[in-house]
């Protein structure tokens, strides 16, 4: 995860073919629920950052503000309750309401659209962070102007790297990776 970014201006072709990698997610019933809203520059960017943090002073990774572009990652979920009312999916019961989905398959999908888009963007040799706006979520919809129905998955910081600036790990990077053992059961638990 990059966490300082270079503010150069990334070519808006290679912006739409990353982010183009996202709407190609597998989706539950083909439902596609998922959208992105791109902020391209920092005119864009500062938006997002203003409803989030207005504070950026005492922010630990100043770094990335300076990421030209963000794409934060929506869910709608009434896609999939519509899609699942329809014919030829009614009988599995899910058309009822969000509240018969024991998984809410919007978020799972908008999480795989979220992974290709880092992966697009990792094999253009671009740097990328995933992180959430958390109690900012309404105010970041409202300011994007995002339609009512819609959850923010969480929010893809895109760039080249800047690795002078990024010299700082986060606290979670230090926690080792599990063996693959505790991770992996072959045939069963």
């Amino acid at each position: 995860m990059t966490r300082a970014f270079l503010p150069d201006v990334l070519p808006h072709d290679v912006v739409m073919a990353v982010v183009d990698a996202g709407r190609r997610a597998p989706s539950a019933g083909n439902s596609q629920g998922f959208a992105f809203v791109v902020l391209e520059g920092a005119d864009q960017t500062a938006r997002y950052w203003d409803a989030t943090l207005p504070d950026r002073a005492s922010f630990g990774f100043p770094g990335l503000f300076d990421a030209p572009v963000l794409v934060l990652v929506l869910a709608h979920p009434q896609a999939y309750v519509d899609r699942y009312a329809e014919p030829d999916k009614a009988s599995t019961g899910l058309g009822a309401g969000v509240d018969k989905w024991p998984v809410p398959y919007w978020t799972v999908d908008a999480a795989f659209a979220a992974m290709l888009i880092q992966l697009a963007a990792i094999d253009a040799g671009l740097g990328v962070l995933f992180f959430g706006p958390f109690e900012h979520e309404d105010e970041v919809l409202s300011v994007l102007g995002v339609p009512d129905g819609y959850d923010a998955i969480g929010t893809i910081a895109l760039g080249r790297p800047d690795p002078a600036r990024d010299t700082r790990a986060g606290t979670s990077a230090t926690r080792p990776r599990r063996d693959r053992a505790e991770v992996i059961h072959w045939g069963r638990w």
